[in-house]
């Protein structure tokens, strides 16, 4: 049923470039630490070669993927298929996080919209490329995108967009430092 890949070929990139919906996990080196699983969207993931992706990522209520990945780099990015052919594909790696300013965060920035949300670019080196059946996976239409995000980020403008990130992005749920006000301040 499942399969491993020697790296992200032409034909699966086509196929991960479609899924409107993805999923990004990591998990802190302390055994009490909270596993953190955050679902993704918006034009904000790219395939930057055969072993290597990268993502815009936006704002959010924390600061967990970033944290994670600051401490021990491990992360897995899965997609799956809610059309009619079942499918689920995991991206293993080490994820590195790129702040303004970084040619990495201006290369990636430019592969997407603008977006007023942007806070970092994470880019994952892949170290295992697999696939999984899905048949446990419902059908589902895609019925649009939500804009709640961009709105929010316009609502606050780039002011209040700083204040919002010292105020939730500075620290993970299990205290570990998220971006520190320096790098806030765009």
């Amino acid at each position: 049923m499942g399969k491993l890949f020697d790296s992200i070929d032409d034909r699966l990139q086509a196929w991960i470039e479609a899924q409107p919906m993805w999923f990004v996990a990591t998990a802190p080196l302390s055994e009490d630490g909270h596993v953190n699983l955050s679902p993704r969207g918006h034009d904000s993931f790219s395939v930057l070669d055969e072993h290597r992706v990268a993502w815009v990522d936006y704002t959010g209520s924390g600061i967990e993927t970033i944290a994670h990945l600051n401490e021990n780099g491990r992360v897995c990015i899965m997609f799956n298929s809610f059309d009619a052919r079942p499918r689920i594909v995991r991206l293993h790696g080490r994820g590195t996080v790129h702040l303004a300013g970084s040619a990495l965060f201006d290369e990636v920035v430019a592969m997407h919209p603008e977006h007023p949300s942007t806070r970092a670019v994470i880019v994952v080196d892949v170290t295992r490329v697999s696939d999984s059946c899905g048949w446990g996976v419902p059908v589902m239409e895609q019925t649009g995108e939500r804009d709640l995000i961009r709105l929010h980020a316009e609502k606050k403008g780039v002011d209040g967009m700083d204040a919002y990130r010292v105020e939730k992005n500075s620290w993970s749920v299990d205290g570990l430092p998220g971006l520190v006000p320096d790098e806030i301040a765009g």
